[in-house]
């Protein structure tokens, strides 16, 4: 069994996987944001109970750029202490166990084909979609995280006025049309035409961020994540479209597109780290 933490910009979840499931499950807000010492502190006190188990290792992922084999995180977001933070070191001098750290999407990616509608695909890329975008990448059924555990944000390429991300993601919502994505989606439900609208607009400026990952991986699967994917009935149709102009339609026609349907895959995936190497785009997960 292994612990396995999904450390956000504004909660913190831990469990521990234990035959696909994860047990012993908490989460809570993340407090006291500009605050290392207590940021670090919270962390710790979500972690001790569960090491009372008979766990073999720790895994955590988080929303930065990492230092995989130090295990050392830099400018997480929406986190503002954590500049750079040697979080394994940390960790393992508190609990003695060993502890692995990657990107938070990178751990929703692992999740999914390890235990989640990726598991079919030896070639897929998980999107989750929440306050920004980002991907993870699985290339013959391995993590492919780059050299600095930078691969994937597609978010960032430039688009139109701004870049991906300002476009697809819940930010779309709160620059273009001074709302948010949660109430946007609640309007729609509603059949409110005005939200009904902006989830089509959304659409389109999605298709183009897969279009991107068709473009740069050209993956058996895409498996989308996320808060904003709950409103994928109302933005399916739009992104599909947008897929017309597309120069290798047949890609398109296999292209297998799929929702997570495991609230806890990210943890699953974070604590699926103890069992990879450092480096863990060198052996198959």
């Amino acid at each position: 069994m292994n612990i396995g933490i999904d450390l956000g910009g504004t909660k913190i979840q831990v469990g521990i996987e234990h035959e696909g499931k994860i047990i012993h499950k908490t989460k809570a807000l993340l407090k006291e944001k500009n605050d290392l010492h207590s940021t670090l502190n919270q962390v710790k006190q979500f972690i001790k109970p569960l090491t009372a188990h008979e766990v073999e290792g720790i895994g955590i992922g988080v929303p930065s750029v990492v230092d995989v084999e130090k295990g050392i995180v830099y400018n997480v977001t929406n986190i503002p202490s954590w500049k750079k933070v040697a979080l394994k070191d940390i960790l393992e001098q508190e609990f003695k166990l060993p502890v692995f750290v990657n990107n938070d999407v990178n751990c929703f990616a692992i999740g999914e084909h390890k235990f989640g509608k990726g598991k079919d695909y030896s070639n897929m890329v998980g999107l989750s979609i929440g306050t920004g975008l980002g991907s993870g990448i699985i290339i013959k059924n391995k993590l492919y995280a780059g050299v600095n555990c930078g691969a994937g944000e597609i978010g960032l390429l430039p688009y139109l006025n701004h870049n991906i991300e300002y476009y697809a993601s819940g930010n779309f919502f709160s620059a273009e049309y001074q709302t948010t994505a949660l109430d946007a989606f609640t309007a729609a439900k509603n059949g409110e035409k005005e939200a009904l609208e902006q989830w089509k607009a959304f659409g389109q400026h999605f298709g183009a961020a897969v279009q991107v990952v068709m473009y740069t991986y050209d993956p058996q699967a895409i498996v989308i994540g996320g808060s904003v994917a709950n409103a994928y009935p109302f933005f399916e149709k739009a992104m599909r479209e947008s897929f017309s102009d597309f120069i290798y339609p047949e890609s398109f026609k296999k292209l297998k597109i799929h929702l997570t349907k495991n609230e806890d895959i990210a943890l699953l995936g974070a604590a699926a780290l103890v069992d990879l190497p450092v480096n863990a785009t060198n052996k198959a997960i």
